[in-house]
């Protein structure tokens, strides 16, 4: 898939996802998430390619525009849409699969200090409410929800709803409104 078909491809999963945005050119032009996710594909192009200093000084540019930082290791897949943004922080190396959500605050980082697979695995489909921690080389299942400021630092299954700090996961139940968690969050400490 090309750069075009791919920026459509961002532009129309935005849309799906907020319901404040008013047309694709507003959002091409005005959502930081999106500049910061273009930017990163740059960036991890370098970096796999052996170009890790200039990608890794390309994405704290555009950490300085967006305030958005991803490093150029992570994996991201299709239609990432990052809602607001300010203060998203994603380790080296996460793995963000498809039409994953973020909203602003959220961090997916690391535990230890010790090399290897240090951050934690997004599967397809999640949502991550604003100011959750993600924490760890953990796996948050398919479909599943965090709400906001959950601390995850545990795997979590699909289809999950993850609340609290520390979050547990627990199964959704039928007809739960889970966007709800994503503002509302309940805590448990």
């Amino acid at each position: 898939m090309g750069f075009l078909a791919r920026a459509r491809e961002d532009v129309a999963a935005a849309r799906l996802r907020d319901p404040a945005a008013r047309s694709g050119a507003e959002i091409a032009l005005l959502y930081p998430g999106l500049h910061a996710i273009w930017a990163h594909r740059v960036w991890h192009a370098l970096w796999v390619r052996g170009f890790r200093f200039v990608a890794r000084a390309g994405s704290q540019v555009t950490r300085w525009l967006t305030g958005i930082e991803i490093h150029p290791g992570a994996v991201i897949g299709r239609r990432f849409f990052i809602d607001h943004g300010m203060g998203v922080v994603i380790g080296e190396t996460a793995e963000v699969g498809d039409d994953v959500m973020l909203y602003h605050g959220v961090t997916l980082g690391g535990r230890q200090r010790e090399g290897g697979k240090r951050h934690p695995t997004i599967e397809d489909g999640v949502a991550i409410g604003a100011g959750a921690k993600v924490l760890g080389p953990i796996t948050i299942g398919e479909g599943s929800v965090i709400g906001a400021n959950a601390v995850v630092t545990k795997d979590a299954p699909a289809d999950s709803v993850l609340v609290g700090v520390p979050a547990k996961p627990r199964a959704r139940r039928i007809g739960e409104d889970t966007r709800a968690l994503l503002t509302t969050p309940e805590y448990f400490i």
